[in-house]
């Protein structure tokens, strides 16, 4: 009897990645939520990367686009956890993008001043970040990769 690749042999490939998507309220109650759901995604699946840091720039994102896209259609949350880390993701409908993600402007923000920090959190803890249209707008991400046990934040 011949052996195939339809046998066992498959369930040894990485599982396809786990995502959650969630539609939030275009205010500013829309930023603990999306901490919340997070962590809860990363601590169900007991997910190496570090939730800190993972709620810390996903409000970061959720309150950049709530203060600076206006109307009232909701953004989305998507979180998607892959065997090397997680990617954060937050839509909305302006199609805009980001000023300062990719492209530092070489001005610090002031660090005295409540706002203008966000973007710069995010590109200096996420292992990579960017924007990409879409549809109906766009999509603003992050990437944090898996960290060891002993250096992951506790629960």
């Amino acid at each position: 009897m011949s052996c195939s690749m339809n046998g066992p042999a498959l369930y040894e490939l990485p599982s396809a990645p786990a995502s959650w998507r969630v539609a939030l309220p275009h205010t500013a109650a829309a930023v603990p939520v999306a901490r919340a759901l997070v962590r809860t995604a990363l601590a169900e699946l007991e997910h190496g990367a570090d939730r800190d840091t993972a709620e810390l720039l996903t409000a970061e994102l959720v309150a950049n686009a709530v203060e600076h896209t206006s109307g009232e259609t909701p953004i989305e949350l998507v979180v998607e956890l892959r065997p090397s880390g997680c990617q954060v993701e937050v839509h909305d409908t302006d199609p805009k993008p980001p000023g300062d993600l990719t492209c530092p402007s070489g001005s610090l923000p002031d660090p005295w001043q409540e706002h203008g920090r966000g973007l710069l959190l995010i590109r200096a803890l996420s292992s990579s970040c960017g924007h990409r249209p879409t549809e109906s707008g766009k999509a603003v991400w992050f990437r944090l990769p898996v960290v060891p046990a002993q250096r992951r934040s506790s629960v």
